[in-house]
């Protein structure tokens, strides 16, 4: 995949970035090449793009710094043990501040515009998303369908015939002359978007005990689950013990608990059973 294809075409020419990318990733036309583990769940794609090397070193050498007045060089030469052994008391003491200087960057796809007016309410994160406004959709959009309309294929007909609907009239006001920027207040939240987004390691730990609970919005549930999956592949120790609040205590929605505690601690105390791949 292109950069051109990833961000579109028009957004990288209208933000001066399709210069950048090709000169910046020659060898791969223009594409930084993506590492790090990813997740397809249906439409819905997650990589991590990039963090920060080493996060849990970088972590490990800023808490022993406040305790330590030792050299930085000498901070940063902890032996693997005692780099667990201080991350795992930092984890349980709650002091989490030293975990903002690790940083996350995922590339994500096919979620629809109701998920990530969910995802943009963290507010201690970076975003840049696809724009409507540069990147009209003159060949019909793709759009998210539930599970809960899926599952009856009558509902899941007519919603795929009003969906239809919305884009003529969409092509119908572009082609008339009304900019993308006007015409695109027809398009609706099941709209598929592309963003890449950015978290440290403190946010996205606090993101996961929101938004991976069982009472979150099932299409962020599983996108929370996705970068879950992700960031503990890259930093194990950092996100030991992350997932919805439950796992470390008593849920925190009360009377309105999904009031399958046991069930969620099962489920993510399993190694790699935050997300599966398919």
């Amino acid at each position: 995949m292109g950069a051109a294809d990833f961000y579109g075409a028009a957004a990288l020419e209208c933000c001066g970035l399709s210069d950048f990318f090709d000169s910046t990733f020659p060898a791969t036309g223009g594409t930084p090449r993506l590492f790090g583990p990813e997740i397809h769940r249906g439409a819905m794609f997650v990589q991590l793009v990039q963090h920060t090397p080493e996060p849990e070193q970088v972590v490990a050498a800023a808490a022993r710094l406040c305790y330590s007045d030792a050299s930085v060089d000498r901070l940063l030469e902890q032996s693997p043990e005692e780099r667990s052994r201080l991350l795992e008391k930092i984890l349980a003491l709650g002091h989490l501040s030293v975990l903002e200087h690790a940083a996350f960057t995922f590339a994500v796809e096919g979620i629809s515009r109701a998920c990530s007016h969910q995802l943009v309410r963290h507010r201690l994160a970076s975003f840049s998303q696809q724009s409507q406004r540069y990147v009209s959709h003159r060949k019909r959009f793709a759009a998210v369908v539930p599970p809960s309309i899926t599952a009856r294929p009558e509902l899941e007909r007519r919603y795929a015939e009003l969906l239809d609907q919305i884009h003529g009239f969409y092509r119908e006001l572009v082609e008339a002359g009304v900019p993308a920027e006007d015409a695109r207040f027809v398009l609706p939240n099941a709209a598929q978007t592309k963003l890449v987004l950015t978290m440290n390691a403190r946010e996205l730990r606090h993101f996961f005990s929101l938004r991976c609970c069982h009472r979150a919005q099932w299409e962020i549930r599983e996108l929370a689950s996705a970068m879950l999956h992700c960031a503990r592949a890259a930093a194990p120790q950092l996100f030991a013990g992350a997932g919805p609040a439950c796992l470390s205590g008593p849920c925190p929605e009360g009377s309105l608990s999904c009031g399958k505690l046991e069930q969620v601690r099962r489920e993510f105390a399993r190694p790699g059973s935050a997300a599966k791949e398919s």
